[in-house]
């Protein structure tokens, strides 16, 4: 719960949101230590997103904020990733179109996983949960591990 003031202007809370989601999923990799910030990131995301925080950061910061929708295992929250990646990708200048549209497209298909299985089954014996058989034939298929 530490360092709840750097969310008082928007670069701060981006930069508790790094600490608490890109951070742990990489530097604890394979590990589920790396989803131990996901609850809080999520949290504070959900905070400042209702006062508007993201408005304040340009586009290209906004996409590490909106991560941590797209790292959610929820499908409201995966359906807002997406809608939130596709407004950045209608807004962006012609020059960064094909940028924002892979954002979007990443998006898109973090929210089919969620919505076909509920979870993310590259999660599962990580966080010590059973893989169904469908679960353990996804995992089988190229680019199915995000």
């Amino acid at each position: 719960g530490g360092l709840q003031d750097w969310c008082g202007c928007a670069e701060g809370r981006l930069a508790l949101l790094l600490l608490l989601d890109q951070l742990p999923h990489m530097i604890h990799r394979g590990t589920a230590q790396a989803f131990a910030g996901d609850s809080r990131a999520r949290q504070v995301l959900r905070e400042g997103l209702a006062q508007g925080f993201d408005q304040d950061l340009p586009a290209i910061r906004r996409v590490f904020a909106y991560l941590v929708l797209e790292h959610a295992e929820d499908l409201a929250l995966q359906d807002e990733a997406v809608a939130r990646f596709g407004a950045l990708r209608d807004q962006a200048p012609a020059a960064e179109r094909a940028l924002f549209d892979g954002y979007l497209d990443y998006a898109e298909r973090h929210r089919q996983v969620i919505r076909r299985f509920g979870r993310f089954p590259h999660r599962n014996a990580l966080l010590g949960r059973v893989s169904s058989p469908q679960e353990l034939a996804f995992l089988e298929e190229p680019g199915s591990r995000f």
